[in-house]
């Protein structure tokens, strides 16, 4: 028997788990002293959360421990499965440390059970439409060979930008220096960044007011989109619907044959981007 794993940092809808048909990793945020596990938006408050951190709440995110890896992967490894797991980017977070430690366990005392981790190197959407198709493509037959073998040829295929509206967040969870947080507050500018092929978080340009953002990420599908006839574009809010309303009226003049799908971003994510947060992805030529 085959299975796929994924995570909640792809940020895909809680709707498209029965579809999919895989298993999940769902990934911690502690606000205000409580610790959630993201649900993918079955019962999140999206609203409440954002109200908080912009009334002054400081939501952190933790690694999930090497215990619930193995509470989570033994009933899998006891059957003897192939397993593969397509996971957000290993340069975010330690919690791929404390699935080596469960997997070192593991391997010794389940040795016929087969488990891979592919690295997407992106995260929220970016890795999600990833995990999307390559789930898409598994469920129709292909093997979990053949299914990192499409990632591998896709991995760079898919990308996405988002603008912040400001970088305290993504400072304070150590994913950019102080200096460029420091330099983007000090000019009011609205970083866009995305992230590189190394799978790591990296400013891109820097703009004034949030129309300029809009019309910058409109910018970046209209010069790396590839085909959005047969992929969607996925337009991504922290909080912003107005702007995110602006984004997706600008991108269906542009690209009127496109799909394009709404979602907000999760808790997770929003821990370290901020609210007012912005973002696209989508099927590119290159990252």
């Amino acid at each position: 028997m085959s299975k796929i794993f994924f995570d909640t940092d792809c940020e895909l809808w809680y709707t498209m788990l029965p579809e999919l048909g895989c298993e999940l990793f769902r990934m911690p945020y502690t606000i205000d002293g409580k610790e959630y596990f993201y649900d993918m938006g079955e019962a999140t408050d999206f609203e409440a959360f954002y109200a908080a951190v912009r009334g002054g709440s400081m939501p952190i995110t933790s690694a999930l421990n090497a215990q619930i890896y193995t509470e989570i992967l033994e009933p899998f490894f006891k059957a003897g499965e192939d397993m593969l797991y397509i996971s957000f980017s290993g340069k975010m977070s330690g919690t791929f440390n404390h699935l080596e430690m469960a997997l070192k366990d593991l391997r010794a005392k389940y040795p016929k059970a087969r488990f891979r981790r592919f690295d997407t190197k992106n995260i929220c959407w970016g890795a999600g439409i990833q995990v999307y198709y390559a789930v898409k493509y598994f469920n129709e037959g292909h093997t979990l060979d053949e299914v990192l073998s499409y990632l591998e040829e896709n991995i760079n295929h898919f990308t996405q930008f988002f603008a912040v509206d400001d970088l305290f967040h993504l400072k304070r969870g150590g994913r950019i220096s102080a200096a460029a947080a420091a330099f983007g507050t000090l000019f009011s500018l609205k970083p866009i960044l995305h992230t590189n092929d190394n799978g790591e978080l990296e400013v891109v340009t820097k703009v004034t007011g949030a129309n300029k953002a809009i019309s910058t990420l409109v910018e970046k599908v209209k010069t790396l989109g590839a085909e959005l006839d047969k992929y969607p574009i996925v337009v991504l809010d922290a909080d912003n619907k107005a702007a995110a309303d602006k984004m997706e009226s600008k991108l269906r003049e542009a690209f009127p044959d496109a799909e394009i799908w709404r979602y907000p971003i999760g808790p997770v994510i929003g821990s370290h981007c901020g609210p007012g947060t912005i973002g696209v992805c989508f099927r590119s030529t290159a990252r």
